[in-house]
């Protein structure tokens, strides 16, 4: 399983590196979104903090959307979830009710493990460079104090998982993908060495700062709306008047 952060330098093209929340199987309501802002696929990048599937009627789209050579996305707890059903490592009960797995369930086994595989090759979160400093990804929390130490401790958790197999309890992972800590608490201190960290998971009704953490699922899945952050502002992309979209997924 791939527990690593990936890097992604500047966009060489000129184009906007946006980051948009959990999207839970509604690839039309994001394409919409998409559209919304002018997002063109020639120029423009799109980064998402995992949670592709579940909930909606459009899960099985997520394969599709990551091919696209603009889409880049990190593993969040669904992804997770999925990766222990096809491992046998979920109760159906739980995966159906808990999350809406349903969809995967009754579909054919061998796509159980297709998903899988391509799941357990995304990355545990993404580091962007931006103009005004690097911008961390993960999908709910940054459980270290620093973003260097954050990547220490994936790469210890790695190396155990190597040396034994399989790793039974990966805590800074599990927390990267599942933590609510943080928004619970009201935690304001900063994750050290980025200049933000944009999370998913948790929902709220406008995008939230906790010091330099910023949730940012506004409920596009549900009854909200996608936000489509710009990384180099840290601010939701402006609609575009008339705009076009420049690609179809």
């Amino acid at each position: 399983m791939n527990n690593t952060i990936g890097h992604f330098g500047r966009n060489a093209t000129g184009g906007r590196d946006l980051i948009v929340g959990d999207i839970h199987g509604h690839f039309s309501r994001l394409h919409a979104a998409l559209v919304a802002v002018g997002f063109d696929g020639f120029k423009d990048r799109l980064f998402s903090v995992g949670d592709l599937v579940d909930r909606g009627p459009e899960s099985h789209l997520a394969l599709t959307w990551l091919r696209q050579p603009w889409f880049h996305a990190i593993r969040g707890n669904h992804e997770e979830a999925a990766i222990a059903w096809a491992a046998g490592q979920m109760d159906r009960e739980h995966y159906r009710r808990g999350f809406s797995g349903s969809w995967n369930i009754q579909d054919d086994p061998l796509r159980w493990g297709e998903r899988a595989a391509v799941f357990e090759k995304l990355p545990i979160g993404i580091e962007l460079e931006t103009e005004h400093g690097l911008v961390g990804l993960l999908h709910a929390d940054c459980p270290a104090p620093s973003w260097s130490l954050l990547k220490q401790r994936l790469a210890e958790e790695d190396a155990r998982r190597g040396a034994a197999g399989r790793l039974v309890i990966a805590p800074t992972t599990a927390a990267c993908c599942w933590s609510r800590d943080r928004y619970k608490r009201m935690f304001d201190g900063p994750v050290e060495g980025v200049r933000a960290v944009v999370v998913g998971h948790e929902e709220v009704e406008r995008v939230t700062s906790l010091d330099n953490v910023i949730f940012i699922d506004t409920g596009g899945w549900s009854t909200g709306h996608f936000t489509l952050l710009d990384a180099h502002t840290l601010r939701p992309a402006d609609v575009a008047s008339g705009a076009t979209l420049s690609w179809e997924a």
